[in-house]
C-alpha cells in the first residue's frame, strides 16, 4: 500500500547570524499519522514548527504540503491549504465564550467578516457547526462561559477546537498540555486520540508518558538536527536518546 505523505521537508536549514538552529532537517509526515517531536531544551523544536507554518522562513531547504512547494508561502495561505497549529502559550480571547470564538473561526474559514465584539446575528450555519464541534469535545455548558473562567486544561482544549474549525489536514501542536495539571492533560490527549483518522498530527511534548502512549512514531531533535526516528519502542531503547534528552524547559 502506498503511503501518502502530506507534509515534508528536504534539507531544511535556519540560521540566526552565526547560530544554526535548524540543520539539514529532512522529515516526512504521512496522512493520518500521530507523530511526536522531542528533544532537549534548545533543540530547535519550536523553530522547526515555526518554519513549517511560515512564521519563520528557512535559510535554505524546501517544505512541501500535499506535494506542493510551500517554502515561501505566507502563514495564512498555509492555513487555507490545511496546515494549522496551536502554540505553547494560550492565544485565546479571554472575554469571548468558546461558542463565540468557534463561530468566528468557522466564519473566517468561510471568508466572512464578523465583528467578535458584537452579537453573532446572521451566523446561524456557523453557530450550528460550532455547537457540533464543541459537543464533540464535551464542552456542554462551558461553551457559553467566558473563556477566562474555564480551567486551563479546558482552555488548551479550546485551542484545539479552534484549530479544527479551520478543517486542517495537518495539525501541529506545540506543547498542547503545557502548564496543564496531569488529570486535565489526559483529557486533551484523549480528545486528540479521537480526531478523524485523515488528520495528520505532529506534536511537541515533554511528558514522555504522554509521548509513548500517543505517538505512533517519534523524531528526536538535538542541536537542530535529527538524531534518530523510530517507533516508541525503538526510541526507548536508543542509547543516545537516554543520554541527550534533558526533559522540561522552553525551546528555541
Amino acid at each position: 500500500m502506498t503511503i501518502e505523505i502530506v507534509l515534508a521537508t528536504e534539507g531544511l536549514n535556519r540560521s540566526f547570524g552565526a547560530l544554526r538552529v535548524t540543520q539539514d532537517v529532512s522529515f516526512q509526515l504521512p496522512r493520518g499519522a500521530r507523530y511526536a517531536l522531542i528533544g532537549p531544551n534548545g533543540a530547535g523544536k519550536s523553530t522547526f514548527i515555526n518554519l513549517l507554518t511560515g512564521v519563520l522562513m528557512p535559510s535554505s531547504g524546501r517544505i512541501t504540503l500535499h506535494g506542493e512547494d510551500i517554502t515561501r508561502v505566507p502563514s495564512q495561505d498555509r492555513v487555507r491549504r490545511g496546515l494549522v497549529r496551536t502554540f505553547q502559550i494560550n492565544t485565546l480571547f479571554p472575554h469571548l465564550t468558546p461558542l463565540e470564538a468557534t463561530v468566528l473561526a468557522i466564519a473566517q474559514r468561510h471568508g466572512l467578516c464578523v465583528n467578535p465584539f458584537k452579537r453573532l446575528s446572521g451566523c446561524y450555519p456557523e453557530i450550528d457547526e460550532a455547537h457540533e464541534l464543541l459537543n464533540r469535545f464535551a464542552f456542554g455548558a462551558d461553551s457559553e462561559r467566558p473563556t477566562h473562567e474555564l480551567a486551563y486544561g479546558r482552555q488548551r482544549l479550546l485551542e484545539i477546537v479552534l484549530a479544527l474549525a479551520a478543517e486542517p489536514k495537518v495539525l501541529l501542536l506545540d506543547e498542547p498540555a503545557a502548564g496543564v495539571p496531569q488529570q486535565e492533560s489526559a483529557e486533551i490527549f484523549e480528545a486528540l486520540d479521537a480526531l478523524p483518522e485523515d488528520i495528520a498530527v505532529l506534536f511537541i511534548e515533554h511528558d514522555m508518558d504522554v509521548v509513548f502512549r500517543f505517538a505512533q512514531r517519534i523524531t528526536v531533535l538535538v542541536a537542530g538536527q535529527i538524531l534518530c526516528e523510530g517507533t516508541p519502542e525503538e526510541i526507548a531503547d536508543h542509547p543516545q536518546v537516554r543520554e541527550v534528552y534533558l526533559g522540561d524547559g522552553e525551546d528555541v
